[in-house]
């Protein structure tokens, strides 16, 4: 039976990131994707113009009629938007514990333009990091999240332990956008701890790519892959992705999940 993958997010109007991608890196992997849209947006490759909520029980509904009827193995959440939507997502999923979950902590745009509200920070720490197999945050996210400095490798290391002491089966604080000729991954699964080097690709073209690295983690663990082996799979579909970017639009063109196909 094919793999199901639901993906709970945002739109991206751009197609870079958010539902868009997580969808075709989905599909380019071999899975089935579904999709929980939380959000639109209306954005491009300059930044982002507008974002539009949706209400959250309608968010609610859409994971329940795709658990009620097709089922799950594995979810991943991307962009939440607003506290009252991580509180609806949190509650459905602590319902029917469909697992893996793979929880990306979007805070922001390739932009920099805000897509989760301020106070919405302490509820995705509180209500759905707890029920994560995986957090996934790059360096900023991971700073933000839990009021510290995160700009070399034992700050990643401090930071993958504080999200496993706050309820995280396991976290992977992304460096790829610190200092240094490699981006240093720190995956920290319980006690251990497993650094995840590749070398830094010089691309401008890179929009999306926490998106696809955490559906490509979700795509193989719904296969039934040990956490370490998906993280490594999904490090080097995300490293060929951003290898075949997009020179599209005036700005920060997207990553290529079909450069993987």
């Amino acid at each position: 039976m094919i793999t199901r993958v639901l993906t709970i997010a945002g739109s991206d109007s751009g197609g870079g990131a958010g539902i868009q991608a997580d969808l075709k890196t989905i599909g380019v992997l071999g899975a089935h994707g579904m999709s929980a849209i939380t959000a639109v947006t209306a954005q491009n490759t300059l930044g982002v113009l507008g974002i539009h909520a949706l209400e959250p029980a309608f968010v609610r509904l859409q994971i329940e009629a795709v658990l009620d009827d097709i089922g799950v193995d594995a979810v991943k959440t991307g962009m939440l938007a607003t506290a009252a939507i991580i509180d609806a997502v949190a509650r459905v999923l602590e319902d029917r514990r469909p697992a893996p979950l793979v929880v990306d902590p979007v805070l922001a745009a390739e932009s920099g333009a805000g897509l989760l509200e301020g106070s919405a920070a302490a509820s995705l720490m509180r209500r759905l990091v707890p029920l994560a197999t995986l957090v996934t945050p790059n360096a900023a996210e991971a700073a933000q999240l839990l009021g510290m400095t995160v700009a070399t490798v034992d700050d990643q290391r401090r930071a993958a332990r504080r999200f496993v002491e706050a309820g995280a089966a396991a976290a992977l604080i992304k460096g790829g956008h610190l200092e240094g000729p490699d981006a240093v991954d720190v995956l920290c699964v319980g006690t251990a701890l497993h650094e995840l080097s590749a070398p830094r690709l010089d691309r401008t073209n890179t929009h999306g790519t926490g998106c696809i690295l955490a559906s490509a983690i979700a795509v193989h663990l719904g296969r039934g892959e040990p956490l370490l082996n998906a993280v490594e799979k999904a490090k080097q579909f995300v490293s060929r992705a951003i290898a075949g970017g997009l020179a599209i639009g005036g700005g920060a063109g997207p990553a290529n999940p079909f450069a993987n196909a």
